[in-house]
């Protein structure tokens, strides 16, 4: 199976159309024959692939697309309902230094020293089905599984099925959302499975898949002869707080007739949550229930409410998942991939291996250092074994990161086997290809010049992430550029003028029409208007990605200021005596590095961009096309909502990170430095030259009691 960046136009097309076939084929296994012939890790890895093709070739995409739909294509006889507090996922750990690692930043969050007590309840994590019920006056009002974390389906008349899950609980609040994981006991699927087998109905894969088709079940009275179990272990929307702690408010759903699990124990600190987590790996293979790790949570519900939620996942819950699956297999070749950066990619060509429930082909070298058997310092790893194109080498995965290669078997090397020489030249254009000292990756040289550089960045900048041109995906990208219609960005914008012009006719190309060439050039002019942080996400800068993007486009507002910063830095840097503490103190750099979530690195990548004739140019053609929009505020009706906000000085009540969430998820922009553009400070005890830069910019300061007040939050 080749690698995906590796497919020409007409292969991916075709693999589009395999995947189709076999995962609607899957779906319908699942949901209408209830005879999963998959494990959920090999349909998840066929869709990860279905959807990393449509990634690259967004016009291939098959209306018929498995993508359209999360997890698999929901049935239409469900209601869809949109869940009131969203079902998100967790971080994952994958071991004991990411969970030291958790218990670190929750302590920094909070502005909590080592020695001060966190307690954290630790529990098995189902290998099931997420479910939340709906409580109305004790009644089951709906029932409803995760679907997309924001909508999920009614599956109300099947749940109610389900012994775990009672229709009327008594004492309970009069609104209340119940949250667990269906599941199915390995004795209870066993017993499934023989029946099946006696009736000549197929078999199941697995617990999980077995206990996600019974639920999604059409007709309930199927659901009713399925022997699924609900353990609770959350809730959302609530018309009263259960409890104080995390362990009380399960207390209490065990108390109100819910199933809760007995192996949740209440842990203090690292060392007694990796102790249960060790308990209960060894007990995995006795349980009579599939889980595939541990989830730690903040016991105490305050601190949960202070640390909030990321984007998509709680701050204050994790989830430390089992060791990655190993597998031995041969590696056939190495090949290298230039990306958008110029990066060199060494991507391992493997003899396809099942790890961890998926078929795996290729894996990651990372970089010539890890291949030769070093460090980026010149340490040895692996034993200072080296890769070779033939050798056999042990695979690893871990949750969904990208397999990579862990070891080498040099017993089995093949006799003749030669070092790999990392190519010093770009395999696309020729260009030289150089490592800067403190770089481990080798980039080419050539820039626009480069084919791979130059058709990757107008790939990015028509990505999802970036300006989502529907309709102008990779192929038409790679069209484009091979004609000579487009060699950079702003040159999208020019192709419906040049086609009424006649100079370019697009519904002339095979597989357009008029109708279709219509569509595009709409789809085009709908992105003239653009968010700031998608136009900035879209340039294709190097280490400047979506959170980057949307850190400066709050602190700017938009891209002249932006733009000007960026040149003064650049002009900074070419100053004779531009070390990097000199820098750190010049205007540019200063303005740059006062935002939180920029560093260096990213300032040096902003300046070589402007500091590039022709990357600058081709950014100021692109923004005559545009209508830039700053960001939206949050909260739009926040007193403080668009305005500049420094912190400074020690607050009492809550720490400089819960101060700057707080602040930003109220739409205000927090800076490190006060300046002109300031709008408000706000200073505790021990501030110094911050409130004296403001009393000199006559930019207003106020307590942290006064913040409190300002924000409603004392």
């Amino acid at each position: 199976m080749k690698d995906v960046a590796s497919l020409s136009r007409e292969e991916a097309k075709a693999e589009l159309a395999r995947l189709a076939n076999v995962l609607h084929a899957a779906d319908k296994a699942y949901f209408q024959d209830d005879a999963p012939e998959r494990t959920d890790a090999e349909y998840d890895s066929l869709k990860r692939r279905n959807a990393e093709i449509e990634r690259r070739f967004p016009d291939l995409k098959r209306e018929d697309s498995p993508s359209e739909h999360v997890g698999a294509a929901p049935s239409d006889g469900f209601r869809k309902v949109r869940h009131s507090i969203p079902m998100l996922s967790l971080e994952n750990a994958f071991g004991d230094s990411d969970v030291a690692e958790f218990d670190r930043s929750i302590r920094k969050f909070l502005g909590m020293s080592e020695a001060d007590p966190v307690d954290y309840t630790a529990e098995p994590k189902i290998d099931g089905l997420s479910l939340s019920l709906r409580y109305e006056d004790g009644q089951l009002g709906c029932a409803a599984t995760r679907g997309d974390g924001s909508v999920g389906e009614d599956v109300t008349a099947n749940a109610l099925t389900i012994r775990d899950v009672p229709e009327r609980i008594k004492s309970a609040p009069k609104l209340l959302e119940v949250r667990g994981e269906v599941y199915m006991s390995h004795e209870d699927f066993a017993a499934l499975n023989a029946r099946q087998a006696e009736q000549d109905d197929k078999t199941f894969a697995n617990p999980r898949n077995a206990a996600a088709g019974s639920l999604r079940q059409l007709d309930p009275r199927i659901t009713a002869k399925r022997p699924l179990r609900f353990f609770a272990y959350a809730w959302g929307t609530v018309s009263e707080a259960l409890a104080d702690t995390q362990e009380e408010a399960i207390n209490r759903l065990r108390d109100l007739g819910f199933a809760t699990n007995p192996l949740m124990e209440l842990c203090q600190g690292t060392a007694e949550l990796v102790a249960h987590y060790r308990r209960i790996e060894e007990m995995r293979a006795t349980l009579n229930y599939d889980i595939d790790g541990v989830v730690y949570k903040v016991n105490d519900l305050g601190l949960q409410a202070r640390l909030g939620f990321r984007s998509t996942t709680p701050r204050w819950a994790v989830a430390h998942k089992f060791p990655a699956e190993l597998a031995w297999t041969q590696l056939e070749s190495i090949d290298i991939q230039v990306g958008r950066t110029g990066a060199l990619s060494p991507v391992a060509r493997l003899q396809p291996v099942t790890v961890g429930g998926v078929v795996v082909s290729n894996a990651t070298l990372h970089n010539e250092d890890y291949i030769a058997g070093r460090d980026a310092s010149g340490n040895e790893i692996r034993d200072g074994k080296d890769i070779r194109a033939g050798d056999r080498v042990q695979v690893y995965r871990a949750g969904d990161v990208i397999p990579k290669v862990a070891d080498v078997d040099l017993s089995k090397r093949p006799k003749g086997a030669k070092p790999y020489e990392f190519p010093e030249e770009c395999p696309v254009c020729g260009s030289p290809a150089i490592r800067e000292e403190g770089d481990a990756v080798r980039r080419c040289t050539g820039g626009l010049v480069c084919r791979a550089q130059a058709v990757e960045k107008l790939k990015h900048f028509v990505s999802r992430g970036a300006f989502d041109i529907e309709g102008l995906g990779a192929k038409q990208v790679e069209d484009f550029h091979g004609r000579g219609w487009i060699a950079q960005p702003a040159d999208i914008f020019l192709l419906e003028d040049r086609d009424r012009s006649r100079e370019r006719r697009l519904k002339d190309l095979e597989g357009w029409g008029d109708k279709s060439a219509e569509k595009l050039f709409v789809a085009i002019n709908d992105r003239k208007r653009i968010d700031f942080h998608r136009f900035l996400f879209g340039l294709g800068i190097r280490h400047l990605g979506e959170a980057a993007a949307k850190d400066l486009a709050r602190h700017f507002n938009d891209w002249p200021p932006l733009a000007a910063t960026a040149i003064d830095a650049a002009k900074e840097s070419a100053m004779e005596d531009a070390s990097q503490a000199a820098l750190d103190r010049s205007p540019g750099w200063k303005e740059f590095l006062s935002i939180d979530g920029v560093g260096r690195t990213l300032v040096r990548s902003l300046v070589l961009t402007m500091d590039q004739e022709a990357e600058r140019d081709s950014i100021e053609r692109l923004v005559k096309h545009l209508e830039i929009v700053p960001p939206d505020a949050q909260a739009s009706d926040s007193p403080v909502a668009g305005k500049a906000i420094v912190f400074t000085g020690t607050l009492n009540r809550m720490t400089r990170n819960e101060a700057k969430a707080r602040a930003e998820a109220l739409g205000a922009r927090v800076s490190g430095s006060v300046s002109a553009k300031t709008d408000l400070v706000v200073a505790g005890p021990g501030a110094g030259s911050k409130v004296r830069k403001a009393a000199e910019l006559g930019v207003e300061t106020i307590d942290e009691d006064d913040w409190l007040a300002l924000v409603g939050g004392a």
